[in-house]
């Protein structure tokens, strides 16, 4: 019986998956939130596959698409979803990127376009989130809505305050208390949030484990 070899597998996430939950799933090299270079910096690793999650975009450069082309272009596998993982994958995957999950296909189908959509702050030690990605608040209030919680109008006041507020300080309740609606309404949706909402970014992230853990055990 052949004995497989083992994969070097880095993956780059923080917040949206911190890396004591992903080391749960699969075991690999975890690193924090990729930047420009990072890339670079994986490859004379000598890496066989890439997972991209979470990635910086304003306090630091991006990664960019020049260091993933010449990656993918060396043989590395890298998937990408959740959020600059999702951003990536939707730019590169004619080219052989991999991407996952309900925030690339949003990308890929031009529901969202910008960065914003998926950024959030959160502290660099513990990746613990302080913020809320408009893509998982988008969603909510979208289920609020559907469920009959809120009306279309409120929906659409709720969401152009969600995406006038910097991202830093883009929370549920900051959202909820700049907004008109009545005060019942308030107290509904806050325990629908409360109890029922998805943070669609870390089944994003999640995913993109499974897609590597079944690249390992299937091939591409």
């Amino acid at each position: 019986m052949a004995i497989m070899e083992e994969k070097k597998i880095i993956i780059f996430t923080g917040p949206s998956l911190p890396p004591k939950d992903a080391q749960k799933v699969l075991k690999a090299d975890y690193r924090g939130p990729v930047g420009r270079d990072d890339i670079i910096t994986a490859l004379k690793d000598k890496t066989d596959i890439i997972g991209i999650i979470d990635g910086v975009f304003h306090q630091q450069p991006a990664v960019s698409h020049k260091e993933l082309l010449k990656a993918l272009k060396s043989g590395v596998i890298i998937v990408g979803g959740a959020s600059m993982g999702a951003l990536r994958a939707s730019e590169l995957d004619d080219f052989g990127m991999i991407g996952v999950g309900k925030v690339y296909e949003a990308y890929k189908n031009g529901d969202i376009e910008s960065d914003d959509d998926v950024a959030v702050a959160f502290n660099p030690d513990t990746m613990e989130q302080l913020s809320e990605a408009l893509v998982n608040i988008t969603y909510n209030f979208q289920k609020a809505y559907i469920k009959g919680l809120i009306c279309k109008s409120e929906l659409e006041i709720l969401l152009k305050i969600a995406k006038s507020i910097y991202y830093p300080k883009r929370t549920y309740k900051q959202i909820i208390n700049n907004s008109n609606i009545n005060f019942q309404k308030k107290t509904s949706l806050e325990t629908f949030l409360e109890k029922e909402a998805k943070d669609i970014k870390r089944e994003d992230a999640l995913l993109v484990l499974k897609c590597i853990k079944n690249i390992i055990k299937y091939g591409i």
